[in-house]
């Protein structure tokens, strides 16, 4: 049941008019007798700042490479890889739990244990080799940089991997790993053969994070990565999990979401074509691929019938969640202002990341289709 609550749909375009009709909102409040109040006050038409440089965010809304069938060998991202760079983002967050959330959930296994099992890599080993528990490791890890040398040596960077996988941040880590030579990429200064072996294996790890993400921030100069999803409004499979599912499954029977899932089918079958993959990612990031998204899934669900209400347990958990990924970036761009963020996130969060950043005083939304060109 956990991956019906969880999931996030990838997306199709090319729907036809009469597909999207049958699937049209139904406003939220239709036959409620809810009243039509709308605030005046729009934070996301009072923009700033009046000095200074704003923050630029660009969403790449992405498929989760871990699932597309067929080869996907590294050169095929290149032209993607080129395109974000040139974009210079100076800071990129990723689809991952931050360590620190990941150790409040493991306080909480009645509700979080599965989540932790799937999301929280154990820092255990990288703590025992650095003597550091997870809030130490990161308090430890923000001093490093903030009197990081122009020209860190590569133990440096060995040590300053360690203290990340001890914070429970892999991926920056992962970050440090790749911007070390290849002959300096061993163990020591903190990291024992085991995480070594860990990092390599996390290198070539069929994923956005790792595949994308790392790569363009080691490429970038950049020492680190931003790990943004939060999943603390995961909620225990409830008494009637058996009931719950098949609500949601039945509202996922639509015309909208059986044509997005034929185009994602075509689009992956492609993939491996000359301009296959930047094809694909060019129709995830269309202008018209957020509402689809909503009307084959969100959007159903809220429309779903049943008195226990499962679908709108579904879009609440799908909206607290998203809500809370964007207030994590925030949070960056609140301790960093005038940044160039690059977010890179499952394709069904973009529509909301962009609507729920939009709302924010000092931050510009890039477009997407202009850097995917």
């Amino acid at each position: 049941m956990t991956h019906v609550r969880r999931r996030s749909a990838s997306l199709g375009l090319a729907l036809l008019a009469g597909i999207l009709a049958v699937a049209k909102v139904i406003p939220a409040d239709a036959g409620t007798g809810a009243s039509d109040y709308h605030p005046s006050f729009k934070p996301g038409q009072l923009k700033g700042p009046p000095a200074g440089k704003a923050n630029e965010v660009l969403v790449l809304g992405t498929p989760h490479l871990s699932g597309l069938k067929g080869e996907l060998r590294p050169d095929m991202l290149e032209p993607l890889l080129a395109r974000l760079a040139a974009w210079h983002p100076d800071a990129i967050a990723t689809e991952d739990m931050s360590g620190l959330q990941c150790d409040s959930l493991r306080r909480y296994p009645a509700r979080y244990a599965s989540t932790v099992a799937d999301y929280c890599p154990d820092p255990g080993p990288a703590g025992k080799a650095t003597g550091l528990d997870v809030p130490a490791a990161n308090a430890e890890a923000e001093r490093l940089l903030a009197a990081w040398p122009a020209a860190p040596t590569p133990a440096d960077r060995r040590h300053l991997a360690a203290i990340f996988l001890a914070a429970g941040e892999r991926s920056s880590a992962l970050v440090q790993w790749l911007r070390l030579p290849v002959e300096e990429r061993h163990d020591g200064d903190g990291l024992t053969p085991d995480l070594v072996a860990a990092l390599e294996r996390a290198k070539d790890r069929r994923n956005e994070t790792n595949l994308i993400s790392a790569v363009l921030a080691a490429r970038l100069g950049l020492e680190r990565l931003w790990s943004v999803d939060d999943h603390s409004a995961d909620f225990p499979d409830p008494p009637d999990a058996n009931a719950y599912a098949a609500a949601i499954t039945h509202a996922w029977d639509n015309p909208v979401a059986k044509a997005r899932r034929a185009e994602d089918e075509r689009l992956e079958a492609g993939v491996a074509k000359p301009d296959g993959l930047m094809i694909l990612y060019r129709a995830y990031n269309a202008p018209q691929a957020a509402l689809q998204a909503y009307q084959a899934d969100f959007g159903a669900a809220l429309r779903e019938p049943s008195p226990q209400g499962f679908g709108r347990n579904y879009v609440g958990y799908w909206e607290t969640r998203n809500l809370r990924m964007v207030a994590n970036i925030r949070d960056v761009l609140g301790q960093h202002p005038g940044t160039r963020l690059l977010a890179i996130v499952g394709a069904s969060h973009k529509g909301y990341y962009e609507a729920y950043l939009d709302q924010m005083h000092d931050l510009r939304l890039a477009d997407t289709r202009e850097v995917l060109r």
